[in-house]
């Protein structure tokens, strides 16, 4: 059975010495794991973290964020070389709290959450930024790798990067990299915009993929949105994948005119119970597959 996650910046952001406490509460909730956001330097006492997660027998999966400064395919020398030392942060930072998977938009080239508007590229600096993306990952890859830790590529929508959008993109990338500490994350979020197809997309990826997010269309609590999760669960089952699932519902219910659903805003009242229901909803469809025929 996969085990099933929550993203701190659910209760929280940042995610805090503090907020440890709510590590038993997603325990309590029917979660495995908590999927945190990659600590800035002196955000987070990591050996006080690991003991809370160890208390609460909560697992971590560990998510990047990247920016133009620590961008990896970036053509400034210094960010790209940010972008590698960043990378090589994030997996030391998942080694001291005993995570095996930092997921992310590890190439970089973040759009509307770094103010940059899409721009185009000559096929050179296309080319270009591939070669970056491999030379970086590589590198970063056989830091990882010695630490016992798997870097995860995510591709982002459109709207949130402009050299990562597609699986069949991490498919190109992913074989140019060639290498076993870097394989695979998606997101039916982002997959909603981009895929023509979830379900073979998913397939798609195959044996590449180590960590999924299991979003709404629109960041909802799952099974208030458009999501067919039986042919996403489906299509994880034909795969055979068995690796951590991770819940990102933190759009909160206000439709008021003008509010801006991109920016994170903290939850307004308890979400427990639909938080509870949100983890139960997902197992139960993967628990299902079994009996599909």
């Amino acid at each position: 059975m996969n085990s099933i996650g929550l993203i701190s910046m659910q209760y929280a952001r940042p995610f805090a010495a503090e907020h440890f406490p709510l590590f038993a509460r997603m325990k309590e909730l029917g979660y495995d794991f908590v999927e945190l956001l990659v600590p800035e330097p002196g955000e987070m006492d990591l050996t006080a973290a690991r003991a809370a997660l160890a208390d609460a027998g909560l697992g971590v999966v560990l998510a990047a964020r990247v920016n133009l400064q620590r961008n990896l395919s970036s053509e400034d020398a210094a960010s790209h070389r940010a972008g590698i030392d960043y990378l090589k942060y994030a997996a030391d930072c998942a080694a001291a709290l005993g995570a095996t998977v930092v997921g992310g938009p590890l190439t970089g080239n973040p759009l509307v959450f770094a103010g940059r508007a899409p721009q185009p590229v000559s096929e050179t600096e296309r080319l270009s930024r591939k070669q970056r993306c491999v030379a970086g990952l590589k590198e970063a890859g056989d830091h990882a790798a010695g630490l016992g830790v798997t870097l995860a590529i995510e591709p982002l929508n459109r709207f949130e990067s402009d050299v990562l959008c597609t699986t069949q993109q991490a498919m190109e990338l992913l074989q140019a990299v060639d290498h076993l500490a870097v394989r695979l994350m998606l997101d039916t979020f982002h997959m909603h915009m981009e895929e023509a197809s979830i379900s073979e997309a998913i397939r798609l990826a195959g044996s590449l993929l180590v960590h999924f997010q299991a979003n709404e269309n629109h960041r909802g609590f799952p099974g208030t949105g458009s999501t067919d999760w039986v042919d996403v669960c489906r299509a994880l089952h034909d795969i055979d994948y068995r690796g951590p699932i991770s819940l990102e519902p933190f759009r909160r219910n206000d439709d008021r005119f003008g509010v801006p659903f991109a920016q994170w805003r903290p939850p307004h009242e308890d979400e427990s119970e639909r938080l509870a229901a949100s983890a139960a909803f997902i197992r139960s469809h993967i628990s299902l597959t079994e009996f599909r025929r």
